[in-house]
């Protein structure tokens, strides 16, 4: 049926489910274009999503079943469970969370199962937003939902998980700030003993600030160590850095600076005027009570004000409570895009290079509207793996890959 032609067109208006399923059966990926098997590749994606509703949608009926044979919900679950387990090959624990997931979506949040069935969603991300949102009541977990579920089909699990975070905060700060409390007073060190031999060392339920400055700090350190001469990675010059600290083993390098925090915040929150999350670059959201902390231990750092549009949430004017000429561009461009601003990328704009839109060899001006953060690896990928953008009066930067396909990335903050 493809054998000489496009598949675009098809694809692009049907909706997942019985003729769409037709269109992707007589495809020879093989005689396609590169462009059109990208198109193939999310098609698929969505019949994919399209049938796991209906696999939840069975196991929750399931359910339903064995609640009608037994009075006893427990026993009903463990037979649902059970049923589940043996006709899937699932092991004892896999049945109870994707039971659990099959009800969460089909019973808690109805829409996120109609999302799914559409393509909207794919599992991965359903799982994100059942289990965001747990620990809300029904219907405040569903007005969440019905917000995040406008944007989720553009977003990363990561993306989706952190404004998913804030959404959450800002719906109830008050049980936001009790969970954190409660979570930070079981903070631990945990040591773990690996197969191989190795060790794992890991601090859980850290209060988040200190948390974020203590990586920054290892991450400066093991940048300095990264010499000509080195031969270790960074990730294990981060892996040495952070023994030698904690054994109190200088190793050469500077222990004297903190590490950095960079803090997005509303200044009503910092004026004890609203509850409303604030955001840690490299972290995520945070309750507003950790972010008037980090605020207020902020007595000698560089403070940065963005006055935004009410309306489009979009910067018309930003400034600095401490002048550097040196780094001003570099700070106005931070202050524009928190973020490397490839799609679905989150690496804090600070340690991210600056692109010049226009290169830098081929006459690009150093303006800042003309400049953007870009990670070290996306910054390769739109030099040297065919990937190109343009930015658009909006704030939005659409990218173009290498076979054709368009992908935007919002200019508005997060």
């Amino acid at each position: 049926m493809f054998d000489d032609v496009s598949i675009q067109e098809p694809l692009d208006w049907l909706e997942p489910g019985v003729t769409m399923a037709a269109v992707l059966s007589s495809a020879d990926v093989s005689k396609l274009s590169g462009y059109d098997r990208v198109c193939l590749l999310k098609a698929a994606g969505k019949m994919a999503s399209h049938y796991s509703a209906l696999v939840y949608a069975a196991m929750a009926s399931i359910s339903e079943v064995m609640h009608e044979m037994d009075d006893d919900f427990e026993l009903a679950q463990r037979a649902a469970a059970s049923e589940i387990r043996t006709a899937l090959s699932l092991t004892r624990r896999a049945a109870d969370v994707e039971l659990e997931l099959a009800l969460d979506i089909n019973q808690r949040l109805p829409q996120l199962s109609n999302a799914l069935a559409a393509g909207a969603v794919d599992v991965p991300k359903a799982r994100v937003i059942a289990n965001g949102t747990g620990h809300l009541p029904t219907d405040t977990a569903r007005e969440v939902t019905d917000q995040i579920l406008e944007h989720a089909s553009a977003l990363t699990t990561g993306q989706l998980r952190a404004r998913l975070a804030k959404l959450c905060i800002d719906a109830d700060p008050d049980d936001a700030h009790r969970r954190f409390e409660e979570a930070v007073d079981d903070r631990r060190v945990v040591l773990e003993a690996n197969p191989t031999g190795t060790a794992d060392l890991r601090g859980l339920d850290l209060p988040p600030d200190r948390a974020v400055a203590v990586s920054r700090r290892i991450n400066d350190i093991a940048r300095q160590l990264k010499t000509g001469n080195e031969l270790r990675s960074m990730d294990q010059l981060r892996a040495d850095v952070f023994l030698d600290l904690l054994e109190g083993s200088q190793s050469g390098h500077r222990t004297g600076n903190r590490g950095a925090v960079e803090l997005h915040v509303d200044l009503q929150t910092l004026m004890n005027l609203s509850e409303k999350a604030g955001e840690l670059a490299g972290f995520g959201p945070v309750v507003a009570d950790i972010a008037r902390q980090v605020g207020d231990a902020q007595h000698s750092s560089e403070w940065r004000f963005t006055v935004t549009d009410p309306e489009s949430g979009l910067p018309i004017h930003n400034g600095i409570t401490r002048r550097r000429p040196d780094t001003r561009q570099r700070r106005q461009v931070e202050t524009r895009h928190h973020t490397c601003v490839f799609p679905g990328c989150r690496m804090p704009a600070a340690g991210c290079d600056l692109d010049h839109r226009i290169p830098w060899a081929q006459g690009g001006p150093t303006h800042v509207d003309l400049l953007a953060p870009l990670c070290r690896h996306d910054h390769f990928n739109r030099h040297h793996c065919g990937w190109s953008y343009r930015q658009e009066p909006n704030g939005d930067f659409i990218w173009t890959s290498p076979l054709g396909h368009s992908y935007a990335t919002s200019g508005k903050p997060p």
